[in-house]
């Protein structure tokens, strides 16, 4: 099944139909508001504004499994997302990633392995999955690998759509 065939609630309480995004490469991240790596947002919506007119987006999916550093309503995290990084790439609705509760699109991104060739559960806030136009995951990155990584933008150019 493609990523592309599940829906996520939106952050502002519609649903964001993936399905949208076929035909385009995706990135998908669980984020979080108050976590060490939350600076990443900044890299994330840049690589959204600069890959977003040839057929790419970041997808923000907001989680609180790790430590609790995602406390706040969906509007908090709206309003935090957008004033301290400009974020306009789409938010998911708060969500888990991982265990009994895991929402089906990351019951199905998990099944894909990284560079190491590891699979199964996200390890931390900030990993990140490559959705390519089919899509299909082409590519699983680590929370410590950075979005301006070469590896990952090097990724994201080979699945370009246009």
């Amino acid at each position: 099944m493609a990523i592309t065939d599940n829906s996520i609630g939106a952050l502002d309480g519609g649903t964001l139909d993936l399905g949208q995004f076929t035909g385009k490469a995706t990135l998908i991240v669980n984020v979080a508001s108050k976590c060490g790596l939350t600076p990443q947002y900044e890299g994330l919506e840049q690589l959204h504004e600069r890959f977003k007119d040839r057929g790419f987006s970041v997808i923000g999916v907001p989680c609180n499994q790790f430590a609790g550093q995602e406390p706040g309503s969906a509007e908090e995290i709206a309003t935090f997302c957008s004033t301290t990084y400009g974020v306009t790439f789409p938010m998911t609705e708060k969500v888990d990633v991982n265990g009994p509760e895991q929402h089906p699109l990351y019951t199905d991104l998990t099944k894909s392995a990284d560079a190491a060739g590891e699979a199964g559960d996200v390890q931390w806030n900030f990993e990140k999955f490559l959705i390519g136009p089919d899509g299909r995951v082409v590519g699983r990155f680590r929370p410590t690998v950075t979005p301006d990584a070469p590896e990952l933008v090097s990724a994201i150019e080979s699945v370009l759509p246009g």
